[in-house]
């Protein structure tokens, strides 16, 4: 097991005032970047992302173009064999993508733990993680409400991570581009990177915590 060493971080109450300060376990928020695993597991979540069903059709899959437009010769027009060639409306592909079914990646759990934390420290070094006690949405849901709170936490893009998928909020934040909402089971971790600030409400942080200390 992991030594848990402490370190404090501010909470605040949504209205943006502080409500305590909570200790951080070090050996899940205060570790190494390791560069490499976290460029592997991005590339892994990335690649599994992919619905893999790009593909389009050449020549030969478009249905019609059997029969010769015109004759070969004698109408002053370019000789055509089908309707159905690249350079026709309508026609198919030159160089067509075919469909493969591409197996997807795995990472094991001890390098995904030890990936996320690496991601988790570097955003406490970099003082872009906000942790508050809870967040409430009262009806009916408006997207001011959101934008209201987030401003009250100096906030003006960023990540939101809670311990589970909130309707409420789901609905206040999905027309606030500069604003994403995650759960800990679904979350991006490429999103978690670029993300200019995290917001973690307390019940993610000690869920994030639990499973991370294994």
């Amino acid at each position: 097991n992991l030594q848990l060493n402490k370190m404090e971080l501010e909470l605040l109450n949504q209205n943006g005032s502080s409500q305590s300060s909570v200790s951080l376990v070090e050996a899940v928020f205060n570790q190494e970047f390791n560069q490499d695993l976290v460029h592997q597991l991005v590339n892994t979540y990335i690649h599994n992302g992919h619905q893999r069903t790009k593909g389009q059709k050449n020549r030969s899959a478009v249905r019609g173009g059997g029969k010769k437009p015109w004759r070969q010769k004698g109408t002053g027009r370019a000789r055509a064999g089908t309707i159905r060639s690249p350079i026709w409306r309508g026609g198919g592909m030159t160089f067509a993508s075919v469909y493969q079914d591409i197996k997807p990646k795995k990472i094991n759990k001890k390098m995904y733990r030890s990936a996320m934390r690496s991601i988790w420290s570097k955003k406490v070094e970099e003082g872009s993680l906000v942790l508050v006690d809870d967040l409430q949405i009262s009806e009916p849901v408006k997207s001011s409400q959101i934008k209201e709170i987030l401003a009250n936490l100096g906030m003006e893009r960023g990540l939101i991570v809670i311990s589970e998928i909130n309707e409420a909020l789901h609905k206040a934040s999905r027309n606030l581009k500069q604003y994403k909402v995650q759960s800990l089971n679904s979350i991006d971790p490429s999103a978690l990177i670029q993300a200019e600030k995290v917001l973690l409400t307390s019940s993610a942080l000690n869920k994030l915590t639990e499973v991370l200390s294994k």
